[in-house]
């Protein structure tokens, strides 16, 4: 049976009269309260009730605006997802509308708000999102690096070692890199990026974002060092970072040993050399031949 267009429910704009209510992640503002969108506005006034990271901000982001907020306003944070979550729910399954909004951007991007995502989904109940700034996009924009893939990796651990291996893993990432840091420990993670990827990898220090003293700093990690080294870094940090370059494969002989690693660990030889090939760009060909000649 068709649907005329104007019998078509929208169902992040409707809910169904006594059935469950929805929950809609708004971004905010990253800097620039004149981001803030229309809808998260009416959103914000009409809502039944509005989780907030942190009410305060909230209170200051109304006044700016000009707005009053319509509903409830509950604190949802990190330190309180897992009481208040089931609350958040409760309140969707009865019909209500929930407004999630964090101190600036997308909701549960690095910020509170996937628990609540997650025990929507299981639920069943509406989850939808109203779009705007981002401070993930806007660094990895303003770069100056490849746009076309990229992953988000947000905070680094804090302790030099777990640092060391979360770098590790990311050794061989070609993919353009956007990390989150704070002020005062930006210096040790540029320092613990040049040991890991190298001096001459291409970086950029994106520093509050949409703001008045909006700047961004491009250049290879040990220039970024030395300028962190020599300011007084404050607001909120972006790093953006180049892939890794993409490897010469070498020579099939110079790969041999990688198989015979397999190998030894109970891989067939066809299976070893199929994947060392893969990683390392080299003809399965002529590397299983290079095999087969160094027994």
């Amino acid at each position: 049976m068709s649907t005329s267009p104007h019998q078509a429910v929208d169902a992040a704009d409707q809910t169904e009269a006594g059935g469950p209510g929805r929950i809609v992640l708004a971004a905010t503002p990253i800097g620039n309260v004149g981001d803030a969108s229309s809808r998260l506005i009416e959103l914000l006034t009409t809502a039944d009730v509005v989780a907030a990271e942190d009410t305060r901000r909230l209170h200051r982001l109304v006044q700016s605006l000009g707005i009053t907020v319509g509903g409830r306003v509950i604190s949802y944070h990190e330190h309180n997802e897992a009481a208040k979550t089931a609350e958040l729910l409760d309140q969707v399954r009865s019909g209500k509308t929930l407004v999630m909004v964090t101190d600036a951007g997308m909701p549960s991007v690095s910020d509170p708000g996937f628990r609540l995502v997650e025990g929507a989904v299981a639920a069943g109940l509406t989850v939808t999102a109203v779009p705007g700034p981002s401070a993930v996009l806007t660094a990895l924009a303003l770069s100056g690096l490849p746009t076309d893939r990229f992953c988000f990796e947000g905070f680094l651990p804090r302790k030099a070692g777990e640092r060391s291996s979360r770098l590790a893993d990311l050794d061989a990432e070609r993919r353009t890199m956007v990390f989150f840091e704070a002020p005062h420990r930006l210096e040790p993670m540029l320092r613990a990026l040049r040991e890991r990827f190298g001096a001459d990898r291409r970086a950029a220090i994106c520093r509050e974002l949409t703001k008045t003293y909006e700047e961004v700093i491009r250049g290879s990690l040990s220039e970024l060092l030395e300028w962190a080294e020599s300011s007084e870094v404050r607001g909120e940090i972006a790093v953006v970072v180049g892939g890794a370059p993409e490897r010469e494969p070498g020579k099939p002989e110079d790969h041999v040993e990688a198989v015979n690693a397999l190998i030894a660990q109970g891989i067939r030889l066809k299976e070893a050399v199929a994947a060392v090939a893969e990683d390392t760009r080299v003809s399965k060909r002529e590397l299983y031949s290079a095999v087969l000649a160094s027994r």
